[in-house]
């Protein structure tokens, strides 16, 4: 299964880099003034070499709002090698995003509105019969699908069977797991999950409490990853480091050396 519309994305390394910029958008909610500027943020990052951007607007508007998809969208269109990820929930605000902005991909979250933050992926077959049809018509729309999964290997098959592209790891328990005795089991798990994946037709994707202390592992261990999307941690060091020489160091992360697919 290809992925559609991919772009031909100069960069020197094997993974691409997509800013989430939803922790920019947090912090400007706070105060009235426009502070600081999402899109602004969005540019120097782009700029400075990441290859995509990521937005996770939620029914609350807490971070992005409505208006930032939209600025975004035009944002991007002036970087004709990178690409916007949406994601969310199909079954909230998220499927209104994207057919006004046609992004290159959507990823497909099982957050609840309630949620602090995303927590868990998609359960197969539980979920099969309502991601169908919301997958049917993000590729009538001609936008890659993306689906956010626990590093569950059996279920690869089943992703794949009802259309998505590509998956995205869920990468908390690797986070937690870097660093202790438990690190090489959990990336062994991550490993498996994405060789299932890549047998399955699917590209691989991941995300979530990747930073800069554990990022080179991962991508150096798990195989095949196409994307990993970063806000947290890289909005944070951007706070420290300015937005591009954070980008930098995280390019350079993902510059390490990798297994095969």
């Amino acid at each position: 299964m290809q992925d559609m519309k991919t772009k031909s994305i100069a960069t020197a390394t094997a993974t691409a880099l997509s800013v989430n910029v939803n922790k920019v958008a947090l912090i400007r909610n706070t105060r009235h003034l426009g502070l600081p500027s999402v899109t602004t943020a969005a540019k120097r990052c782009l700029d400075a070499g990441a290859q995509g951007i990521t937005v996770h607007p939620r029914p609350d508007e807490r971070h992005i709002r409505s208006q930032d998809v939209q600025d975004l969208a035009e944002l991007l269109r002036q970087y004709p090698n990178a690409e916007y990820n949406i994601e969310g929930n199909p079954h909230h605000n998220l499927m209104a995003f994207v057919e006004a902005t046609r992004p290159h991909q959507c990823t497909l979250v099982p957050d609840s509105t309630e949620q602090f933050t995303s927590d868990h992926g998609w359960s197969f077959p539980a979920d099969t019969e309502a991601l169908k049809p919301v997958v049917a018509q993000l590729r009538a729309w001609g936008v890659r699908v993306s689906l956010f999964m626990d590093p569950d290997p059996t279920a690869m098959a089943a992703v794949a069977a009802i259309g998505a592209h590509r998956v995205e790891l869920y990468t908390e328990s690797y986070a937690r797991a870097y660093g202790t005795a438990d690190q090489d089991r959990v990336t062994a798990l991550y490993a498996q999950a994405a060789q299932a994946a890549h047998q399955a037709g699917l590209g691989v994707n991941a995300g979530h409490d990747l930073s800069l202390h554990n990022l080179a592992h991962f991508v150096a261990h798990v195989p095949g990853i196409a994307e990993v999307s970063i806000g947290h941690a890289l909005i944070s060091d951007a706070l420290e480091m300015g937005y591009s020489a954070a980008v930098v160091a995280y390019l350079d992360a993902l510059g390490a050396e990798r297994v095969s697919p």
